[in-house]
């Protein structure tokens, strides 16, 4: 018999602390051609918007499909007139390069590009 031995660890994950922000209000907005679910608080990357923006400054967004606060829920149709939702441009930036490439045997044929997709990263003010 061989002397094993064994060690166990423990996992030394940093917990992220919970908000103090009522998660039970939420709206969907439509922007870039995509809906996402917002609440306050949240991050996310959307696409790049038009217009001339710097980080740190304030966008709305007023195509509001549906607000819903934890007790009554607003459905548009398709648009929710009135309602906005304000976020606070964190970063601008562009996402990993993709490459494609085009290839056609024997006819020596084969074009190469890179693209790299812009992108907003915002964080959500208020829904209103």
């Amino acid at each position: 018999m061989a002397n094993t031995k064994t060690t166990t660890k423990k996992a030394t994950k940093p917990v992220p602390a919970k908000s103090a922000v009522n998660k039970d209000e939420f709206a969907v907005i439509e922007t870039g051609g995509k809906q996402y679910q917002v609440s306050v608080g949240d991050v996310l990357k959307v696409e790049k918007i038009k217009g001339d923006y710097k980080e740190g400054d304030s966008v709305v967004f007023d195509k509001v499909l549906l607000v819903d606060d934890g007790k009554d829920a607003s459905i548009g149709m398709p648009y929710i007139t009135g309602a906005k939702v304000e976020a606070e441009l964190v970063e601008i930036g562009r996402l990993p390069k993709v490459t494609v490439i085009k290839y056609k045997a024997k006819s020596r044929y084969f074009k190469k590009r890179g693209h790299r997709q812009p992108f907003f990263k915002i964080k959500i003010i208020s829904i209103k």
